[in-house]
C-alpha cells in the first residue's frame, strides 16, 4: 500500500508540481551537478533553479503558453534543461521531451501530434527545427534557443534576464497532465503517454524503495532524460526527493563512466544492462577507489554473467527492475531492506508497494498457475500507484492495452511467477525492439526505409547482440529498376539516421525477393528473426 499522506499530497485538487519539484526544498541544497566530457562541473542549487524557472515561466506566459499547453525540449543534459522543465510545470504547462538523436521527421511528428506551442533547444539541435521536409514552413510553435538566435527565435538567456522572478506556481491538481512522452509500438506512429501530477507518488515510491536513494547517497542515473527512465528517475525523481542528481553532458564511454563513478564517489548508480555490459568489457580500466553500494538495472533483461561480474568486481550485485513508460517502475529487486526479498537468479523482482501484478493465461483474462507462462498484467483497481488511463487522443490503441472490463492493464510482455511471487521476464508479445534500454518500434524505421526511392517493402526485427541486448536488422525488397549493390546498405543506414533517429539504424540490411506474410498480408517478423546471419 502506498503511504496515505503521499497519495493525499500528490493527488490533491490543489497539488502544485513546482512546489513539489523545487520550491519546498532547502534553497541552498544542490539540485544537480552538471558535468561535461572533460569533467568540468558546477552545481545548480534549488534557489538558482527557482529563480531561473520563475523568470522563464513569466516569459513563456508572455509567449502565449498557459495551463495545459505543451512545451517541448530538444536539449542535452544541462542546467538549462532542468530550469526549463521546472518553468514548464510552474506555468501549469506540460513537458514534451524529445530525444536528441531524433531526426526532423520524428521531432515534427511529436511536436505536431502534441500541439506544442513552444520548443526549447540548444545550438547542436537547432538545425533540426529548420523548415523543410517534415518541419512546416511556418511552424505553429515558438523556438527558444540557448545559443545564438536565428531571426524569429528567442534567446534563453534573454528570457531569463528580461523577466523578474516571482511568477506564481500554478496549482493544477493531481489529475492535471505533467509530462507527455511518446512510446513506440509495432504499428502506427508512436503513442502519446500523458503522465499526471499524481504519478509523482509512484515516482517517489521507486526512488525511496526500489532504488533506496538516501540522504547520504551520491546518486547517478545515467539514462537519457529524452526517455522515460531517464526523465522519471534522473530528473523528476531526484527533484521530487530533493536528492542531488548528476547530469553528464557527454557521449557514453566506459572510461568516462568509470572516471565519473570514481571522481564523484557515486554510491547509488542506475543504468541499462548495456552500460554494465560495456563496463564489464572494459573492467581492466576500473578504478580501485569506487564507492558503489547500490547498483540498479532497468530497460531490458539483465544477463546473469553481468550480475556475477558485478559481485566479483564491484563488490555489490546489480538489482534488476522492470517498468514501462505508461507505468513507471512496477517490479523490482528492491534495495530498501524493508521491502527487499531474496534474490532469484533471472528474476526481475517483486511488485513494488502500490502495485498489484499478475500473470494471465494467453487464452483468457484469468490468472495463470504458478510457473505458467502468460501475459504480464497490472490489476488496475488494486494498484494505487497506477496513473495511466489511456493514450493521447487514441482510444483504439488504448482499448488494446486493457481487458474488456478494464480490470487488467496488459503490458505486452510475457512472464511467469514462481511460488514466492518473484516474476521472470520471457519476451515481448509484440515486435517492439529493446536496444540498449531504448524501445524502438519497427514501424518508424520501416517507414524511413520505405521513403528511400529504391525500397518497395521493408520489415525490421531485433536480433540478439552481446553488448546492446538487441540490434536492428532490416529486410527489404527493391523497386523495379533498382539493384542491390555494395553501397546500398550504407546508403540505407544513413537514410534512417537522417530521417528517423541516429541510434535506430539497421546494423544489417538484407535484400530479399519477398517478405513472408500471412494470408491477410501481415508481415511475419518472427520468420525473419530466424533468418541465418
Amino acid at each position: 500500500m502506498l503511504e496515505l499522506p503521499t497519495l493525499l499530497t500528490y493527488g490533491a485538487d490543489d497539488a502544485c508540481a513546482a512546489e513539489f519539484l523545487c520550491d519546498r526544498h532547502d534553497p541552498l541544497a544542490v539540485a544537480a551537478t552538471v558535468l561535461d566530457s572533460e569533467l568540468r562541473h558546477f552545481d545548480v542549487t534549488f534557489v538558482r533553479l527557482r529563480d531561473h524557472s520563475e523568470r522563464l515561466a513569466a516569459a513563456f506566459s508572455e509567449l502565449g503558453v498557459g495551463p495545459g499547453d505543451r512545451v517541448a525540449t530538444l536539449m542535452p543534459k544541462s542546467a538549462e534543461l532542468l530550469a526549463t522543465a521546472v518553468a514548464i510545470w510552474r506555468a501549469g504547462a506540460v513537458h514534451v521531451p524529445l530525444f536528441t538523436a531524433f531526426a526532423p521527421p520524428a521531432i515534427a511528428m511529436r511536436m505536431l501530434d502534441s500541439g506544442a506551442k513552444l520548443v526549447v533547444t540548444d545550438p547542436t539541435q537547432r538545425p533540426k527545427l529548420d523548415p523543410g521536409g517534415a518541419i512546416p514552413a511556418d511552424p505553429p510553435w515558438h523556438i527558444v534557443t540557448t545559443g545564438v538566435a536565428q531571426p524569429g527565435d528567442h534567446r534563453w538567456a534573454d528570457l531569463v534576464d528580461g523577466n523578474p522572478p516571482g511568477f506564481p506556481a500554478a496549482a493544477m491538481g493531481g489529475e492535471a497532465p505533467l509530462i507527455q512522452l511518446y512510446t513506440s509500438g509495432t504499428t502506427g506512429d508512436p503513442k502519446g503517454v500523458v503522465v499526471p501530477v499524481k504519478a509523482l507518488a509512484a515516482f517517489e515510491m521507486y526512488m525511496r524503495r526500489g532504488l533506496y536513494v538516501t540522504d547520504d547517497d551520491v546518486f547517478w542515473n545515467i539514462a537519457d532524460p529524452g526517455w522515460a527512465y531517464g526523465l522519471y528517475y534522473a530528473v523528476v525523481g531526484p527533484l521530487l526527493t530533493g536528492q542531488r542528481t548528476i547530469l553528464l553532458d557527454a557521449a557514453f564511454s566506459p572510461d568516462l563512466c568509470w572516471e565519473v563513478l570514481s571522481r564523484f564517489q557515486v554510491t547509488n548508480f542506475a543504468a541499462a544492462p548495456t552500460v554494465y555490459r560495456a563496463l564489464r568489457a572494459a573492467d581492466a580500466s576500473m578504478p580501485s577507489d569506487l564507492a558503489l553500494r547500490r547498483c540498479s538495472s532497468a530497460g531490458e533483461p539483465l544477463n546473469p554473467e553481468v550480475i556475477d561480474w558485478a559481485v566479483a568486481q564491484l563488490g555489490v550485485p546489480i538489482l534488476d527492475q522492470y517498468g514501462q513508460t505508461e507505468l513507471g517502475m512496477v517490479l523490482a529487486n528492491a534495495h530498501d531492506p524493508d521491502v527487499a526479498r531474496p534474490l532469484k537468479p533471472g528474476s526481475m523482482g517483486y511488485p513494488l508497494p502500490g502495485w498489484r501484478v499478475n500473470v494471465l493465461r494467453h487464452e483468457a483474462d484469468e490468472p495463470a498457475d504458478v510457473d505458467e507462462m502468460g501475459r504480464l498484467a497490472i490489476d488496475v483497481p488494486a494498484s494505487e500507484a497506477m496513473f495511466f488511463s489511456g493514450y493521447f487522443r487514441d482510444p483504439a490503441r488504448t482499448k488494446e492495452r486493457f481487458s474488456d472490463d478494464g480490470h487488467w492493464y496488459l503490458t505486452g510482455d510475457t512472464a511467469r511467477r514462481d511460488a514466492t511471487g518473484a516474476y521472470f521476464f520471457s519476451a515481448r508479445d509484440d515486435d517492439v525492439i529493446i536496444m540498449a534500454g531504448y524501445r524502438i518500434g519497427p514501424f518508424e524505421v520501416e517507414s524511413a526505409l520505405l521513403a528511400h526511392p529504391a525500397i518497395a517493402e521493408a520489415a525490421v526485427v531485433g536480433v540478439p547482440d552481446e553488448l546492446r541486448g538487441e540490434v536492428l536488422e532490416a529486410f527489404v525488397t527493391l523497386r523495379s529498376g533498382h539493384r542491390a549493390g555494395p553501397g546500398l546498405e550504407a546508403e540505407l543506414q544513413q537514410h534512417v539516421k537522417d530521417t528517423y533517429a541516429a541510434h535506430a539504424y539497421p546494423r544489417r540490411v538484407h535484400v530479399v525477393d519477398a517478405l513472408p506474410k500471412t494470408p491477410s498480408g501481415k508481415v511475419q517478423r518472427f520468420l525473419l528473426r530466424k533468418h541465418p546471419a
